[in-house]
């Protein structure tokens, strides 16, 4: 039954998105079509195949290989205080990891490996989908950097651009994750949704701006610029020590996030139970997302449970909603369990629209950003619509 549900969700995640399209004439179906059956495609290799449980094995023990190694700087600094009465706290064994995960993908960009995996995974991409190759290239870069970050190393060739294009990266943006955070994902929910959403969804990305901003680029339009390299490349030790300060921001900016957000929606909850001692935030957006939570197969008892974590997500973030989710996650069934991990893996909410539009406006001029501030409420559209296209397609072989 939840198999059929799934199929159902998905058709009307595309009606919705056909709905808010710009152009409705200049939508190409065959190349989404193309797009949607890459993504049955890598599920099915990564949750059924003996090769991708292979595969997703050896990235997860990778990532706790590098949260091992972050603890044993951690323990040294922190000693005692890493453990509360035995269990490790979130803001040690979560948090504080990030640190040495961005310094490791800072060295791997550094000697040239990580460009090298996007730009191979990106020219990939571009083949199978049919997509432009700019677009295929930075739905591949917002995987392993993230929005802001994204866009910065690509600004030079996006204002070059036509303007709708700028648009489709933003709304690409508000799908990705940084592999600095995927380590803290991996000890909240299981490693192999962590990992199978990521792919799903960068083409689900492409798929949902295809709908919303469609458009033609010419061949000559159809390059990926590469920026000039500077004569004199960066002593690494410089480099390294930038990067943990990254991290460390990187931590702490979370760390602030989480306590002001759980803070806030504290405060929010007690006004709230004034009014009517049931009515709390949780309880508002359960009420809202409970259709969609439906449509994603999840069970009739475990709808407004599903629809909390799904309104926390985007009221304030992944991190908060993951760890709540974690303590209940044997109380669910495998099919609700896979559809709500994989909504969960990704920025988009609220602060995350605030970031890209706050990166457009220090990076491109006023007219652009005009653009994105115009079309604010597609990025949101974007965001979500693509974390349920990736949880409904995850539900189709999770049952």
């Amino acid at each position: 039954m939840s198999f059929i549900i799934n199929i159902i969700g998905i058709i009307v995640v595309f009606a919705i998105a056909y709905l808010c399209s710009i152009n409705r004439k200049g939508i190409d179906f065959v190349s989404i079509l193309l797009m949607f059956v890459i993504q049955l495609v890598i599920t099915w290799f990564m949750l059924t195949t003996k090769i991708g449980g292979q595969f997703i094995q050896i990235v997860s023990k990778f990532f706790l290989w590098l949260i091992h190694c972050s603890m044993s700087g951690i323990n040294f600094v922190f000693g005692d205080l890493v453990s509360l009465n035995g269990t490790p706290s979130f803001f040690m064994s979560v948090l504080m990891p990030i640190i040495f995960i961005v310094a490791f993908f800072d060295i791997l960009t550094y000697f040239g490996i990580l460009p090298a995996l996007i730009n191979g995974i990106g020219f990939v991409l571009s083949k199978l989908t049919r997509a432009p190759r700019f677009e295929s290239f930075f739905a591949t870069q917002v995987m392993f950097l993230g929005n802001n970050e994204a866009l910065a190393v690509t600004r030079q060739q996006l204002n070059k651009m036509d303007d709708k294009r700028l648009l489709t990266a933003c709304m690409v943006g508000m799908s990705c994750v940084s592999v600095g955070v995927l380590g803290g994902y991996m000890q909240l929910i299981d490693p192999k949704y962590v990992l199978v959403a990521i792919p799903l969804n960068a083409v689900g990305a492409l798929i949902i701006t295809s709908f919303l901003n469609p458009y033609k680029v010419s061949k000559e339009e159809d390059v990926v610029y590469n920026p000039a390299k500077s004569g004199e490349k960066r002593n690494f030790f410089d480099m390294l020590a930038d990067s943990m300060l990254t991290g460390g921001k990187l931590a702490l900016i979370i760390a602030t996030m989480l306590i002001g957000f759980t803070a806030l929606i504290t405060a929010s909850d007690s006004v709230l139970g004034l009014i009517h001692k049931n009515l709390s935030l949780e309880n508002i957006f359960a009420v809202l997302f409970s259709p969609f939570a439906y449509l994603m197969g999840v069970t009739h008892s475990q709808v407004f449970t599903v629809s909390q974590f799904m309104g926390e997500k985007l009221a304030t973030n992944e991190f908060v909603a993951m760890g709540k989710l974690h303590p209940i996650l044997n109380k669910l069934n495998p099919h609700t369990e896979a559809v709500i991990s994989t909504f969960l893996v990704s920025f988009c909410n609220f602060s995350t629209v605030g970031i890209i539009l706050g990166s457009v406006k220090s990076l491109f001029n006023e007219e652009k950003t005009k653009l994105i501030a115009k079309n604010i409420w597609r990025l949101l559209v974007s965001g979500i619509l693509v974390s349920f296209l990736t949880a409904m397609v995850v539900g189709l072989f999770v049952r």
